[in-house]
C-alpha cells in the first residue's frame, strides 16, 4: 500500500460525502430504479447541466454506486441504497449530512478537541436542538435521517430481545414511532406508550397506523427531564448517547422513578468496547462531540450511568449490528 496516496485518499472523504450528498438531493438512484437511463434523459429529469452531471456520475460510478454502458448508467447494489424506496435507505442520511449547520459545525472540530466543548453552539451560538427548533427545514431534513438511519436498527431490535413478557413497553424520545411499531408488529399482546416532544410525536400517528398498531399505542407528549409515562419496559434509542454524563443521570432517573419493582430500562446504543465496526462507533463517538455534547460509552461507563441513578446493569443484547441492547433493573431508590 502506498501509505501517502491512501491517507491522501482519507483526508479528501469530504468530496465522497458532498458527491453522495449531490446524488441524494437529485433523485439519481430513484430514476435509475426501474431502467438505466442516459445521461441526457438524467440531466433531463434533474434539471442540471448535462456536462457538470457527466463528471459527477464518472466520479459516482468510480466509487462504485453506478455502471456506465456507454452513455447510460444504472445502479450497483451500492446504488441502490440510495433510493428513497429501499429497504434501509440511506438516501435521508446523505441528503442531511452534506448541507446546512451539520456540515458547517464539523469546522469547529479543532475547536472542541482543543478545549472539550461542544462544536455547534461555537460555530452557531446556540445549542443544536434550539438551532433546529428555529429552523424548520433542517429539523425536517434531520428527522428524515434518523428514520433512514432507525429503519435497519427497528427491526433488529425486537428480532434479538424478547418484548412479549411485558405489558408495556414506553418508546422514550421515540420519535415518530418506528421502533414501537415494529415492537408492537412482533408482540401482538403488549401495548405501547410513545413518548417525545409534543411536536414531534405529533407526526406519528400515520406511522403507528400503518402498522396497525394504533389501536394497541398511545401517543404521549412531554419533556424526558421532568417526567415519563410509566410502563414496565422502557426503551431509549439513541438518547442517552445525545447526552453528557449529568443529563444522561437525569433521564435515567427520571425513568427509573417510573419503572415498577420488575421493569426493566432497554438502551439501544453503540458499545466502544463491543462494536463490530470500531471505525463507525469512533466516528460516531466524534460526531457527539461535535454535535451534540454528548458521546459513545463503554459497558462499564454504561454500568456508572446505571448506578447513578438506581439502576443495575443486568444484560447486554447483541442485535446483529452496530447497535446494543443494554439492559437495566431496579436498585435502591435514586
Amino acid at each position: 500500500m502506498d501509505a501517502s496516496r491512501e491517507l491522501q485518499r482519507l483526508a479528501g472523504g469530504y468530496q465522497v460525502t458532498q458527491a453522495i450528498h449531490v446524488a441524494a438531493r437529485l433523485g439519481i438512484s430513484d430514476l435509475l430504479a426501474t431502467s438505466p437511463k442516459s445521461l441526457t434523459e438524467l440531466a433531463s429529469s434533474t434539471g442540471t447541466d448535462e456536462e457538470s452531471l457527466a463528471r459527477l456520475m464518472h466520479a459516482l460510478t468510480a466509487l462504485g454506486l453506478y455502471t456506465a454502458d456507454g452513455d447510460a448508467f444504472a445502479n450497483t447494489e451500492l446504488g441502490a441504497a440510495l433510493r428513497v424506496d429501499a429497504p434501509h435507505s440511506v438516501a435521508g442520511w446523505a441528503r442531511f449530512i452534506g448541507t446546512g449547520s451539520h456540515w458547517e459545525a464539523y469546522t469547529g472540530l479543532e475547536q472542541s478537541i482543543r478545549t472539550g466543548e461542544t462544536a455547534f453552539p461555537a460555530v452557531h451560538g446556540e445549542p443544536v436542538w434550539e438551532y433546529r427548533a428555529k429552523h424548520p427545514d433542517e429539523q425536517a431534513a434531520f428527522d428524515a435521517a434518523m428514520t433512514s438511519r432507525s429503519d435497519a436498527v427497528a427491526d433488529a431490535v425486537p428480532a434479538a430481545y424478547d418484548f412479549s413478557r411485558y405489558q408495556t413497553v414506553v418508546d422514550i424520545g421515540g420519535g415518530r414511532g418506528q421502533l414501537l411499531a415494529r415492537i408492537l408488529e412482533r408482540n401482538p399482546s403488549v401495548s405501547g406508550v410513545l413518548f417525545d416532544q409534543p411536536d414531534v410525536v405529533a407526526g406519528a400517528d400515520d406511522v403507528l397506523a400503518a402498522s396497525g398498531v394504533a389501536a394497541r399505542c398511545k401517543v404521549v407528549g412531554g419533556n424526558f427531564f421532568e417526567s415519563v409515562p410509566a410502563g414496565d419496559a422502557m426503551v431509549l434509542k439513541s438518547v442517552i448517547h445525545d447526552w453528557a454524563d449529568a443529563e444522561s443521570i437525569q433521564i435515567l432517573r427520571t425513568c427509573r422513578r417510573a419503572l415498577p419493582a420488575d421493569g426493566r430500562v432497554l438502551l439501544v446504543e453503540q458499545l466502544l468496547d463491543r462494536s463490530p465496526d470500531p471505525v463507525g462507533t469512533a466516528f460516531s463517538d466524534l460526531n457527539m462531540l461535535v454535535m451534540t455534547g454528548g458521546r459513545e460509552r463503554t459497558t462499564d461507563q454504561y454500568e456508572a450511568l446505571f448506578a447513578a441513578a438506581g439502576l443495575g446493569l443486568s444484560d447486554v443484547v447483541p442485535t446483529g449490528g452496530q447497535s446494543f441492547i443494554i439492559e437495566a433493573t431496579p436498585r435502591h431508590q435514586a
